[in-house]
């Protein structure tokens, strides 16, 4: 996989990230707090797993010899 779609992958998931707590305190949270306590937590693992896929090395890849 190229580095462009490392980075969009990456992106994509942190974007979800932002949605999830936006949404959990913006709109979940009148109708339900545990819920949005739930999305939170959901929220807080993505980033670490966003910078794996961002940093995993190909078999193609060439800058991590540099």
């Amino acid at each position: 996989m190229a580095q462009p779609q490392r980075r969009r992958r990456y992106f994509v998931m942190m974007g979800i990230c932002i949605a999830l707590f936006v949404l959990a305190w913006g709109v979940v949270r009148l109708w339900s707090i545990p819920a949005a306590i739930a999305m939170c937590v959901v929220a807080m693992a993505i980033p670490p797993f966003a910078a794996i896929v961002a940093n995993r090395r190909d078999r193609d890849d060439k800058w991590w010899d540099q």
